[in-house]
C-alpha cells in the first residue's frame, strides 16, 4: 500500500471514529433537551447521563482528526483552509460554547434550562455544518482566481445537495444515538427510556436511508465523476444496505422476556453499516481531495517524515485504547453509574 493510501485510510478511519461518536454526542444532547420537561419518560435523564462524561471523549478524538490532516497532508491546508474557514470556524465557535456550557453545567443550577438548550439546538446546527464540507468537495463550487482558491457560497447556498447532505447529516445522527440510548437505557434497566428511544428508532431508520438515497440524486453535474465510483463500489454500498436491513429488524424481534428489541445487536449491525458505507465512500472520492483542485497525492507529506509521525502515532493510541476502555467499563457498564438516581 503507498504510503499516501495508508495516511488516507488513516485519516477516513478517524473520521469514522468521529462521526459515530459525534452522533452519539451531539444526538444526546438533541434527545435530551426534547425531553427535558416530559414527565412521562426518563428519556432526558438517560441522555444526559450518558452525555455527561461522553463529550470529553468524543472533542479528543475531533483533535487528534484535525492534528492528523495537517501532519499527514500538510501540501492541502491551503486550500482547506482557505475553502472551510466559514463552516468549520462557525462549527468550533459553537463547540467552545457548547463545551464552556457543558463544563459548567454542573455546578450552576440558575441557567440549567439555558444550558439544556444550547447543548440540545448545538447538537443540530455543529453536525449541519460539518457535513455541509462533503458538497464542497464534490465540485462545482471552488474556483482559482489569481491563484487563490474561492468558494462560491451562492452557488452553494442554493444548490439542493447541501441541505440534502445537512438532512443526511442529521437524520443518521438522531437514528444512530436512538438506537444506542435505546440499549444504553437496557443497561440502566430502564424501560420507560428504552421505549421512546425505540420508537423514534423505528421511524428515523427507513427516513435516514430514503434520504441518503435521495442526497446522491442532487449531486451537481460536476460530480458525475463520484456517482460512477459510487456505482462501481455498489457491492459494498449494498452491503452496508444489507447490515441495515439486519439491525432494522432486530428492532423488532421480541425476546424470551417479552421485551421487543435485540438492541445490542442491532447498535452492531448498524454501526458495521455506517462504518462500510463511510469506506466505501470514501474510496468513490479517491484520489480526489477536493475535486478537481487537490488530490491525496498532491497534498500528501513527504514519506520519509510520514513513517516516523506514523511510529509516534502508534506509540499515542497505544496509551489512549486502555485510557478508552476503563472508560468504557466507568460509564457505559458499571450499573451503579447507570442506575444513578
Amino acid at each position: 500500500m503507498e504510503a499516501s493510501t495508508l495516511a488516507i485510510t488513516i485519516l477516513w478511519s478517524l473520521l469514522f471514529i468521529y462521526s459515530i461518536l459525534g452522533s452519539l454526542d451531539f444526538g444526546a444532547g438533541f434527545w435530551g433537551m426534547i425531553y427535558g420537561k416530559n414527565d412521562q419518560t426518563s428519556a432526558s435523564q438517560i441522555a444526559n447521563r450518558f452525555l455527561s462524561p461522553t463529550w470529553e471523549v468524543t472533542n479528543v478524538f475531533l483533535v487528534i482528526f484535525v492534528v492528523s490532516v495537517v501532519t499527514f497532508f500538510p501540501f492541502a491546508t491551503t486550500l482547506l483552509g482557505s475553502i472551510l474557514l466559514v463552516p468549520v470556524g462557525i462549527g468550533l465557535l459553537l463547540l467552545t460554547i457548547r463545551t464552556t456550557f457543558m463544563v459548567f453545567e454542573h455546578h450552576t443550577q440558575k441557567y440549567r434550562e439555558l444550558m439544556r438548550l444550547t447543548s440540545g439546538f448545538s447538537g443540530l446546527i455543529i453536525p449541519a455544518l460539518l457535513v455541509s464540507i462533503l458538497p464542497i468537495t464534490l465540485g462545482g463550487f471552488v474556483d482559482f482566481e489569481n491563484d487563490l482558491p474561492v468558494l462560491h457560497y451562492a452557488e452553494l447556498l442554493t444548490h439542493p445537495t447541501l441541505y440534502m447532505h445537512i438532512a443526511f447529516g442529521l437524520s443518521t445522527e438522531l437514528f444512530i444515538s436512538a438506537v444506542f440510548l435505546m440499549d444504553y437505557s437496557k443497561e440502566a434497566d430502564d424501560w420507560s427510556a428504552y421505549q421512546t428511544f425505540r420508537k423514534h428508532a423505528i421511524w428515523l431508520g427507513p427516513v435516514s436511508i430514503a434520504i441518503a438515497m435521495l442526497t446522491i440524486g442532487t449531486f451537481p453535474a460536476e460530480a458525475n465523476w463520484i456517482v460512477e465510483n459510487i456505482e462501481d463500489n455498489w457491492l459494498w454500498f449494498g452491503l452496508s444496505v444489507f447490515f441495515f436491513i439486519i439491525g432494522y429488524t432486530l428492532l423488532f424481534i421480541k425476546k424470551r422476556d417479552g421485551v421487543r428489541g435485540w438492541s445490542r445487536l442491532a447498535v452492531t449491525a448498524i454501526i458495521l453499516q455506517y462504518g462500510i458505507a463511510i469506506y466505501a465512500y470514501g474510496s468513490a472520492h479517491l484520489p480526489y481531495l477536493v475535486y478537481p483542485h487537490l488530490t491525496v497525492t498532491d497534498g500528501f507529506t513527504n514519506p520519509s517524515t510520514f513513517y516516523p509521525m506514523l511510529i509516534v502515532y502508534g506509540v499515542g493510541f497505544g496509551i489512549l485504547i486502555p485510557a478508552f476502555y476503563l472508560f468504557w467499563r466507568l460509564f457505559l457498564k458499571d450499573r451503579r453509574y447507570l442506575k444513578q438516581p
